[in-house]
């Protein structure tokens, strides 16, 4: 069948309507849908809620093992119930579509808009009534005959009683409804061991539930053996097709052209991550939010993921925006508060300009406490149970919602940052896309305009470019050292040993063989310390390398950005509270070397101290280094491949107190570091290399002059001091790095380092005739 150019959808379903609330809806729409899905039927069932109930979806996904969805004209529009029902179904065989109130009770001041009866003609569905008789016997045949009679629209087509007080009394109230030729479909006792419990706001969900699985299993069996299944599921066949499209997030909202999953990825220097993650607030504590919601976050180009506020010691690595939804915080409040790291987590996140939706419980966790427990503190407000329920539907600015809480905030329209919207106002998202796609919007925004912590020099660099990017000096090891490390290649077949390597460190450096741990490069050291060292609030020092920060978000544990402003200086006194700091020295990108005696001053019994001295053999005599023979709750990250050419081998250092040197390597994967990177550190920590590298030191030292003088003439703003073997300079011109770029020369962008924007530029400091080159390249 083809209605309007739209082929006629076939779907069994049913809807379970009452003469008021209290009467049962629940327990026999959800003992349906359990029934229906186990054994002997074992149908595919997708459940349905109408309103804007958020509890009773939870018991209909427990049932059937979908989502849990809602059917509300006021929240959706009338055109989308039946779109909905059927994107919602599925592959479902059959629907079973739970009412809300009374059969006709809708929005207030309405002709019952929003009703279960008005769902029930906009889908076509023939209804089953729920009959709580505990209190009546004959005159429940006047009550069902006045509600099917009531509306022509509106086929009550069977009947379950609810609550019988014995057979006698069942059999009762079914000869008073023969007269009306609607079957009895079934009797239901009182019977506590299916009771739902509730509390301040209605019945407690289904995931705050530890035993929901087996009342539900009993409540299965309940139904199967007082309900005709069959029956019901005859009368749900003869619902009609239904002739629209189903509902499609993807046709509401959209991605950005370069996040369409569909689109080619984005290559090269520029590229972007295409997916933002949105953290989505789940758990005992959130447990309301609509299906849909996920569904056109996914359609606009982002990825859902959900996290417990409650127990999750921060939020999802690479979180781009937060979704805040309903729950019951003040219930939970006391183990919200004390989860502080997750607190300080999502606070951080916020002040960082991370796009979030507080939704009613959001907003309660957002403010600054909730009944005296404190919270994030995002929203400047207090909030607390009050005395008085507020329900109902609102519409605000247009926009259609419902309200449903017991507490109260103060003041009660509080201030919020602008990446902030927080209120008590529930929004169903299929209602209203165009919220869904400004906040997936503000994500890609905010994502777009974050540093691409995996951005390094090398993607800089390309066929036919002067590398000016990376910062590894030569272009491959000396002779004398290659020649160490070719002898490496024949006992290939045996398992590397350390134990050499180790010593020889140790022995460069003036520390004991325990205060060392060779590493596959600095990255593998900066992922052991995101694993291994301990520390709830993690501070990393800003403009610098980026890989602590990745390390530490990659083993999920987000750290506060402390960002330097030029002169890039630190100021130990102006330092977050902290128990563990990671910094460099000299800093990569600004070749900012700090005071050693400041340094030192860091570490302590509160405060570990990770410190990224991959370019200290690039200052002369290393004279602010920190490595010494005592390192208490400090730990040095050496590399070998800047000064001699090993950035393919992977060879470094981790040097520092023994008690955390040892949790290192506890971390550590066997056999990580090779037998040739072995040999690599055994040749660089010998007396030659200790007087090549020295040499080498006088002739950076005097080309990185060159550099700083040059970049200058060009009217750049180049950071000095400069300690590294290059220079950070703002070119005032976000358009420079290209134009370089296309006259053949790659410099390294600064706007992938947090705290610099897109006018800087690091730049390698290369031979004078280079650093000439490069500057006539930049005037053309």
């Amino acid at each position: 069948m083809v209605a309007d150019g739209i082929p006629a959808t076939p779907l069994a379903r049913v809807v379970i309507g009452a003469p008021a609330s209290g009467q049962g809806k629940t327990t026999v729409a959800t003992g349906l849908m359990a029934a229906l899905s186990r054994a002997p039927y074992g149908l595919d069932v997708a459940g349905f809620k109408v309103g804007p109930d958020y509890i009773d979806p939870g018991y209909h996904q427990l049932a059937t093992g979908r989502p849990g969805r809602n059917l509300d004209p006021w929240l959706q529009g009338e055109e989308r119930i039946a779109p909905l029902l059927l994107h919602g179904a599925g592959t479902a065989r059959i629907a079973v579509i739970e009412g809300v109130m009374g059969l006709f009770d809708g929005k207030a001041e309405t002709e019952g808009f929003a009703s279960t009866a008005h769902v029930v003609e906009l889908t076509e569905s023939p209804v089953i009534l729920t009959v709580d008789v505990s209190h009546a016997s004959r005159t429940i045949a006047a009550t069902v005959g006045g509600l099917a009679a009531f509306e022509e629209g509106v086929k009550v087509e069977g009947i379950i009683l609810n609550k019988a007080g014995s057979p006698r009394h069942a059999d009762e109230v079914k000869r008073a409804l023969r007269r009306l030729g609607i079957p009895v479909l079934g009797v239901l006792p009182r019977d506590e061991a299916i009771h739902v419990p509730s509390r301040h706001l209605g019945l407690v969900p289904a995931a705050e539930r530890d035993e929901a699985l087996a009342a539900l299993d009993v409540l299965a069996r309940r139904i199967a053996d007082e309900i005709d299944l069959a029956r019901v599921v005859r009368i749900a066949m003869t619902a009609p097709r239904l002739s629209v499209r189903p509902w499609d997030p993807t046709a509401e909202v959209h991605p950005p052209a370069a996040a369409d999953p569909a689109a080619e990825p984005v290559a090269g220097p520029d590229r972007s991550p295409a997916r933002p993650r949105i953290a989505i607030a789940g758990g005992r504590a959130f447990t309301f939010r609509y299906a849909e919601t996920t569904e056109l976050m996914a359609a606009a180009g982002c990825e859902p993921v959900e996290f417990d506020p409650l127990n999750d010691p921060a939020l999802p690595p690479d979180t781009a925006g937060i979704y805040l939804g309903g729950g019951f915080p003040e219930v939970h409040a006391e183990g919200l508060s004390g989860n502080a790291s997750m607190i300080a987590s999502i606070r951080e996140a916020i002040a960082a300009g991370t796009p979030t939706v507080g939704e009613c419980a959001g907003l309660l966790y957002l403010c600054r406490e909730v009944d005296g427990h404190p919270m994030v503190g995002a929203v400047d407000a207090t909030a607390a149970m009050g005395p008085k329920l507020v329900l109902g539907y609102r519409d605000a600015d247009g926009t259609h919602g419902h309200e449903f809480h017991r507490t109260t905030t103060d003041p009660p329209d509080p201030p919020m940052p602008g990446n902030v919207h927080a209120s008590y106002l529930h929004v169903h998202w299929a209602g209203a896309p165009e919220l869904a796609q400004e906040f997936c919007d503000a994500v890609h925004a905010y994502t777009a305009s974050r540093p691409d912590l995996r951005h390094h020099g090398d993607t800089e660099v390309g066929d036919g470019l002067v590398d000016l990017a990376v910062n590894v000096r030569l272009p491959g090891p000396p002779d004398w050292m290659l020649a160490q490390i070719a002898a490496t290649l024949p006992g290939l077949g045996a398992y590397p040993d350390p134990t050499a390597a180790r010593q020889a460190l140790a022995a460069y450096h003036g520390v004991s063989p325990d205060m060392v741990l060779p590493t596959a490069g600095g990255a593998e050291a900066f992922t052991l310390i995101a694993r291994a060292v301990p520390g709830d609030r993690p501070v990393v020092v800003h403009p610098q390398f980026t890989e602590p920060e990745a390390a530490l978000l990659a083993a999920g544990r987000t750290p506060h950005r402390h960002v330097l402003a030029p002169p890039f200086t630190l100021d130990p006194a102006a330092l977050p509270d902290t128990d563990l700091l990671l910094i460099g020295n000299p800093t990569n990108p600004t070749s900012v070397l700090h005071d050693g005696e400041a340094l030192r001053g860091l570490a302590g019994p509160r405060r570990i101290v990770v410190i990224d001295e991959a370019f200290m053999d690039a200052v002369p005599g290393e004279h602010e280094s920190q490595i010494a023979a005592e390192m208490a709750d400090l730990l040095v990250v050496r590399s070998l491949t800047k000064t001699w050419g090993l950035a393919g081998l992977r060879a470094g250092c981790v040097v520092g107190d023994p008690r955390l040197i040892a949790r290192l390597a506890a971390q550590q994967p066997p056999w990580s570091v090779s037998a040739p990177a072995l040999a690599a550190m055994i040749a660089a920590t010998s007396d030659r290399a200790r007087v090549e590298s020295q040499l080498a030191v006088i002739g950076t030292t005097r080309d990185r002059d060159h550099l700083v003088e040059a970049l200058t003439g060009l009217g750049w703003d180049v950071v000095t001091p400069a300690a590294g073997p290059f220079v950070l300079a703002d070119t005032h011109d976000p358009a420079t790095r290209a134009r370089l770029r296309e006259r053949g020369f790659a410099v390294r962008r600064g706007d992938t380092f947090p705290g610099l924007g897109p006018g800087w530029v690091r730049v390698a400091v290369r031979p004078p005739d280079v650093t000439d080159a490069l500057v006539e390249a930049a005037r053309v």
